[in-house]
């Protein structure tokens, strides 16, 4: 079992990668959480069909008798609503402070469940057992929960950090293989901005990746997991070195919020966006072609993205209610060379036109929709 411990106060907590860890994690949070009163699983209906039982069993052969709360699926139910009825079910439930949440799912699930266990009760446990790559590699580590406004991604949200992340790879053989290469995108920006050996076993093993090799899929959560864990260790808050961790998101986040989250996955939006960095990075001078070139090919390589039929000039509006935009100013992390970005505060309004109008040919070019 992989093991990476993410070291945060006032209490560092793990995440825990191997195949065939959802039939242990019963056993497992027995041990971490004796004095648990009551344990509430938190998911979506497709999860719970095909995951929902093994995670069931384990708890039940470990004492526990776990209670299954359904959400609505998909990023529409990112929302303030779903917090304040999956609350008042906790209530009518009994749940109390020493309530657990699990959160077994994607992204969405994570975020939901992660801001209502911040919430409910000033905060109970959580646990996360992420179901999609997205979620593995990125969104159930960190501590980030949050909700969307109409004006942007993420807007409501807090930092509560869950007691354990338990990652079992052997669930994504069930999952699309649309959301499995969307949640590839955010594995390969962790390569991108600080592990060059994970980016090079992209280009290297990529066939492999693809086709889910369990070995090489492990490899590249646990390295994934690993670049996350230090640098989340090191800026808890996004106070200055986190903010690594947003490439592609600027504007991946403003392509979301333009489509109205319907035709964009998370990890596609983020994949446009990190092309769109790199066009920046070029233009403005902060790299060179074959930098560029190279995080081009690996990103297009993972397959076809959605086409974009977004205004250039609206995208721009988009990032000025991003959240990570200061004092009116859009921050734009820039890679340099494989493994290493920058904070940029100072690109022009015309060359984030340009890199979105590049994106809108780029898509139209023989990378338009999805399978």
């Amino acid at each position: 079992m992989a093991q990476v411990t993410i070291h945060v106060p006032p209490r560092p907590y793990q995440a825990r990668i191997e195949n065939g860890l959802l039939a242990r994690s019963g056993a497992l949070l027995a041990e971490l959480l004796p004095q648990a009163s009551k344990v509430f699983v938190v998911t979506v209906p497709p999860v719970r069909k095909r995951w929902g039982a093994k995670l069931v069993r384990s708890l039940v052969s470990a004492g526990f008798k776990p209670q299954v709360i359904q959400m609505p699926n998909g990023e529409p139910a990112k929302k303030l609503k779903t917090i304040e009825t999956l609350a008042e079910r906790l209530s009518r439930l009994g749940a109390d402070r020493r309530a657990v949440l699990i959160a077994l799912g994607g992204g969405v699930v994570g975020d939901v469940t992660g801001l209502l266990a911040s919430l409910y009760m000033r905060g109970v446990e959580l646990v996360q057992v992420p179901t999609t790559v997205l979620a593995q590699v990125d969104a159930s580590v960190g501590g980030k929960t949050g909700v969307n406004l109409g004006a942007g991604k993420n807007l409501l949200g807090t930092f509560h950090h869950p007691r354990v992340v338990l990652i079992d790879p052997e669930v994504l053989r069930t999952l699309p293989d649309r959301d499995f290469r969307a949640g590839l995108y955010e594995a390969l920006k962790c390569g991108i901005i600080g592990d060059l050996d994970l980016f090079l076993r992209f280009e290297q093993k990529r066939a492999q990746i693809l086709k889910r090799d369990p070995v090489e899929l492990e490899g590249v959560i646990a390295q994934s997991v690993k670049l996350k864990a230090e640098v989340v260790s090191a800026d808890e808050h996004e106070g200055g070195l986190r903010r690594v961790l947003n490439l592609g998101h600027t504007i991946g986040h403003a392509l979301e919020v333009e489509t109205g989250y319907g035709t964009l996955l998370h990890g596609e939006a983020v994949a446009w966006g990190m092309i769109a960095a790199t066009n920046i990075a070029l233009t403005v001078g902060r790299t060179d072609s074959v930098t560029a070139g190279r995080i081009a090919d690996a990103v297009l390589s993972l397959g076809r993205l959605p086409e974009l039929k977004v205004s250039a000039r609206k995208i721009l509006a988009r990032l000025q209610a991003d959240k990570k935009t200061q004092n009116g100013v859009v921050h734009f992390v820039l890679p340099r060379e494989i493994g290493k970005v920058e904070i940029a505060s100072d690109v022009p309004d015309s060359v984030v036109i340009g890199a979105v109008e590049e994106l809108r040919r780029l898509s139209r070019g023989g990378w338009g929709k999805s399978k």
